[in-house]
């Protein structure tokens, strides 16, 4: 991988973006670039591709989007032949994408389409027809438009690959490969991505031409203004741990590894008199659209979301994500934190890890290049809510099964958990020495 370092900037104004566009950055309070930006626009906007490696949150949607617009302006698209195109690996960053880009997209003129999986196929297909410069897609929505006809690529001259590593991870590589082939060969390429090893390395190698380097951060850098936290506790009292942190003042992304999971444990905080959402790939896009809205307005205060949120959500001023179940890897644990954090800002991450998980969170953060403060917590107490902000739910606790407290997701409600055989041998004696002293006291 030959790639060059580029120049850099200091300012917006010493690039030469179009008056129009400058004017819609000062009006949205967007005035000096942040590194990643300094570090990639100046080679983006002279046509060159650039490869960047940058963080989660880091301000790259701008880095790439303010190059596309400026360099796609001022020519009108035909029908179904888009002139730019973002690829993006899920539903909800395409939207965070067009909705960052449509204020500066409006300013110059210039028509976006969203072309994704989970809505309908038949207004995508009309807002090509009607001719859109800029297509912002997710690989497999636009691999279908393309097979029907319905999309053509030859017109494309600028094309970015956003989050590439995890359109790789997703098993995208075939189709972007596919599309990357379809659009103009001398056209210019922008990937960005937070490792550039694997898969991402292949894709450069046969789809960018003598790329500049724009790497701002270490491959998956841990964010320097974000608190670690392992919180150890009872596998009986995980649950009732997270119930309390989720009752917190404050809104709170808590992700757990299944989708029954999710829906289980949302109802559980909904009963529990806590506004709370659900988002997995199981639901359709129009309730994760509504979803998202509801949290980042505050309608909703707890996110509970499965990977599906780790990539593609902003939400301004989120200030706590709570791994109920422990990331998989490092991977999904820095991009889980980087919902958190975001753009300089501060935040916290806390991890609940029971007894027989501490081996494998330890290899976790050590390889995300975190050192997390260890802290050995029961629901109700004092410091769970110093660190968390904890409180008691204000329905009590209470589950969807009656009066039960809930007791975690591997059980049913109202039934209790099932005893080791000591803890019934205790049990028992305590019972028998209780019915002696109330027949001696007869």
């Amino acid at each position: 991988m030959n790639a060059k370092p580029p120049p850099t900037t200091g300012s917006f104004a010493a690039l030469g973006l179009p008056a129009a566009l400058l004017t819609t950055m000062t009006g949205l309070g967007i005035t000096e670039p942040f590194p990643v930006q300094a570090a990639a626009l100046p080679a983006a906007l002279a046509g060159r591709d650039v490869l960047a490696r940058a963080r989660t949150g880091s301000g790259k949607t701008l880095a790439f989007g303010l190059a596309l617009l400026t360099r796609t302006a001022g020519v009108r698209a035909e029908p179904k032949r888009p002139l730019a195109l973002v690829l993006v690996p899920t539903r909800e960053l395409a939207q965070q994408v067009t909705d960052a880009l449509e204020p500066y997209a409006r300013a110059l003129e210039l028509r976006l389409a969203t072309v994704v999986g989970g809505l309908s196929a038949n207004r995508q297909t009309a807002a090509l027809r009607a001719g859109a410069e800029v297509v912002v897609a997710t690989p497999g929505r636009l691999a279908d438009l393309v097979s029907r006809r319905d999309c053509h690529l030859d017109r494309v001259r600028v094309t970015v690959l956003d989050e590439a590593d995890r359109m790789c991870d997703l098993g995208f590589l075939p189709q972007v490969a596919d599309l990357l082939g379809r659009v103009r060969p001398d056209g210019q390429r922008l990937l960005f991505s937070a490792t550039l090893d694997g898969d991402v390395d292949q894709l450069v190698r046969d789809h960018l031409h003598d790329p500049v380097l724009a790497a701002v951060d270490p491959g998956e850098s841990a964010v320097t203004t974000l608190e670690h936290h392992v919180l150890v506790v009872h596998p009986a009292d995980k649950y009732a741990t997270a119930t309390e942190i989720a009752a917190r003042d404050g809104r709170v992304l808590m992700f757990l590894d299944t989708k029954a999971g999710v829906d289980r444990f949302t109802r559980h905080l909904r009963a529990a008199g806590i506004s709370a959402g659900a988002l997995h790939s199981g639901k359709s896009q129009p309730q994760r659209t509504h979803t998202l809205a509801r949290f980042r307005e505050g309608a909703t205060t707890v996110l509970v979301a499965t990977d599906v949120a780790a990539r593609g959500i902003h939400v301004d001023d989120l200030d706590l994500v709570v791994n109920v179940d422990p990331p998989a890897d490092a991977k999904d644990y820095l991009h889980r934190g980087g919902r958190t954090a975001r753009a300089g800002a501060s935040g916290k991450v806390v991890t609940l890890v029971t007894p027989d998980q501490r081996r494998d969170a330890n290899r976790t953060m050590s390889e995300a290049g975190v050192r997390p403060a260890v802290t050995q917590v029961r629901s109700g107490e004092q410091r769970l809510t110093d660190l968390t902000g904890a409180r008691r739910p204000p329905a009590g606790g209470r589950g969807s099964g009656g009066d039960a407290p809930f007791r975690g997701l591997g059980t049913r409600p109202g039934r209790p958990a099932k005893e080791s055989r000591r803890t019934a041998e205790a049990r028992r004696t305590a019972e028998a020495r209780a019915a002696a002293r109330v027949r001696k006291g007869r």
